[in-house]
Formats: structure tokens, C-alpha cells, sequence
């Protein structure tokens, strides 16, 4: 039997879906909020002419020089493969809070969609930024408002799109 909590309810739902087959749709459903988040920063990207940020491949060669692994390659392929690696980075954090959230589900957690929407959001925003934050990439308390507003709207939309996926798939 369920149990409601302000957030949400805890429980098995109604579906007889198992833990990997949440995870599997947590993966899509992840995969559908990063879709989302592109297409918000690439909007606007486009209605303010900015241009993309190099925090990602910044991240990359960050963390092969941590883990003492080369990127291999003459200047103009390493720069071509950290290219093709920075954008991953996104994409393995919004899967990767898609199956968490995959497994939230698993073990009965339903939450409320506002709930659901801010609570993936802020899982998105911690995966994406904590590791940059963490190599001293970035630093959000530096972060001016206009900063803040482009980093958290497409966040955001990331959230609605994965919660929506979710309860879409948890419907009789």
C-alpha cells in the first residue's frame, strides 16, 4: 500500500515494472530532459548571440589530467576528440539523474510535479556544475544574475521534460 507524504508517495505503483526496466526508462526519460536542455541553451544561444560555453571541454582535460590518462593525438585531433568529449559530459549527467531518478521509481517514490520537476532539476544542476565547480572550472557565487538565469532555465525545462517522461510512463 502506498503512503502520501507531502512530496509525494511512497509505494508500488500500479505498473509490475522492475527495478532495471525503471533504470532503462529513467535512461530515456534523461535522455529526453538533455534534448530539452539543448534546446533551451541553443535558443538562446541564438536570440542573445552568445556563444557556447568551453566549460565542458575545460572539465575534460581537467579530468584526464587528474587521472594522469593523455588525450591522444597531434594538437588538432586531441583538440577534436576533447570537442566530441565535452558535450558527453552532459549527456552521461542528465542519463545518469535519469536513472537515479529510474530508480527512485523502482522503490516506490512518486513525487508531486512540482516537487519532481524541482528536485531533478537541482539533481541536473548539482551533476552538470558540482564537477566544474569542484575543479575550479567555475565558481557560482561569482556568477552574475543574467549567469544564473541562462544556467537554471534550461535546468529547468531538463526537469519538466524528464518528470513528465516519468509519470507518462508510470500511467495505467
Amino acid at each position: 500500500m502506498a503512503k502520501r507524504t507531502p512530496v509525494g508517495t511512497i509505494g508500488k505503483g500500479k505498473r509490475g515494472i522492475s527495478t532495471l526496466g525503471w533504470a532503462v526508462r529513467g535512461a530515456a526519460a534523461g535522455a529526453a530532459g538533455t534534448t530539452a536542455l539543448n534546446a533551451v541553451t541553443y535558443l538562446d544561444m541564438t536570440v542573445r548571440g552568445r556563444g557556447s560555453s568551453s566549460t565542458p571541454e575545460q572539465t575534460v582535460e581537467a579530468l584526464a589530467q587528474k587521472a594522469h590518462l593523455p588525450i591522444p593525438g597531434d594538437e588538432e585531433k586531441r583538440q577534436n576528440r576533447i570537442e566530441g568529449l565535452g558535450p558527453m559530459t552532459g549527456l552521461v549527467a542528465g542519463i545518469g539523474v535519469g536513472v537515479l531518478t529510474g530508480l527512485a521509481r523502482a522503490s516506490g517514490f512518486r513525487s508531486q510535479p512540482l516537487v519532481g520537476t524541482l528536485l531533478t532539476t537541482l539533481g541536473v544542476l548539482v551533476a552538470s556544475n558540482g564537477p566544474m565547480t569542484a575543479l575550479g572550472i567555475t565558481d557560482p557565487r561569482t556568477w552574475s544574475a543574467t549567469d544564473w538565469i541562462s544556467d537554471v532555465v534550461p535546468h529547468l525545462a531538463y526537469g519538466a521534460v524528464l518528470k513528465t517522461t516519468m509519470d507518462a510512463f508510470d500511467r495505467p
